[in-house]
């Protein structure tokens, strides 16, 4: 025996109305969890939530300083050796102007 779509269509919603209502059951059982917890050992919101640090890894996806591959002698000028280069290196050989590691 097959069933209906509308048989279908019901049976899904009186599910959808299940799964709404043991989420909403178990979320309340979650706070309340929680919320002992927090009481029990008085935590705070920043004990639970500390704020976000930065890491080395993120800052450094996110574009951090680069360190200066080239030194203009005569001004203490540096550049990377990223984008444009500076006038005092343009046509010129950069084996001068290596900083030494």
């Amino acid at each position: 025996m097959t069933t209906s779509y509308k048989d279908l269509i019901k049976q899904r919603e009186a599910l959808e109305n299940q799964i709404k209502d043991a989420r909403q059951r178990e979320t309340s059982d979650a706070v309340s969890r929680v919320r002992s917890i927090i009481e029990e050992f008085d935590l705070t919101a920043e004990d639970v939530f500390p704020p976000a640090t930065r890491t080395r890894a993120a800052s450094s996806a996110k574009g951090g300083k680069v360190a200066a591959k080239y030194r203009d002698p005569a001004t203490g000028a540096t550049w990377t050796g990223r984008g444009k280069a500076p006038r005092w290196i343009q046509n010129e050989d950069r084996a001068r102007f290596a900083i030494a590691d």
